[in-house]
């Protein structure tokens, strides 16, 4: 049973708010290569030892960016894929969770990389937690509306 697919007149915003992720990504990708610089951990070590990092500020600092950009990029897809389809049916409401989500990740890392180390991460966390979590449930309603054809 084929259906025409027709994106909402404000659904630009929605793909300016995934265009976001990809620039979050490149802030975690220069702040992790500046921490990992810092602490002349060398490439294939994708961290420092736990040696390494209770011994020297700068490596134990490298983890936690190289922590924050793995989880960032453990959670980008499904959020993407979340922010895309619940803009078909709420364009601006997902847009402004998809930017809150990305906002949020910022922090996240921010927090995370600030002396603070770990605990400096929950506040990015639960600003991001949230609107992840929106953008879920309208995905799961746009999924439901679309299979069913209400």
């Amino acid at each position: 049973m084929p259906f025409t697919l027709v994106l909402p007149d404000s659904y630009g915003f929605v793909l300016a708010a995934a265009t976001s992720t990809i620039f979050v990504n490149s802030l975690h990708m220069l702040r992790t290569s500046k921490f990992r610089k810092a602490s002349k951990i060398t490439y294939p070590n994708a961290y420092a030892t736990h040696e390494q990092a209770e011994k020297d500020p700068a490596a134990y600092k490298f983890n936690c960016a190289q922590r924050a950009h793995a989880n960032y990029v453990e959670n980008q897809t499904s959020a993407l894929v979340a922010l895309l389809i619940a803009g078909l049916n709420f364009p601006v409401a997902s847009a402004i969770c998809g930017a809150t989500w990305a906002f949020g990740r910022t922090l996240y890392l921010y927090g995370y990389t600030s002396s603070a180390g770990p605990k400096g991460r929950s506040f990015g966390a639960y600003f991001a937690g949230a609107a992840d979590l929106a953008l879920k449930l309208m995905a799961v309603y746009t999924s439901y509306a679309i299979a069913t054809g209400k």
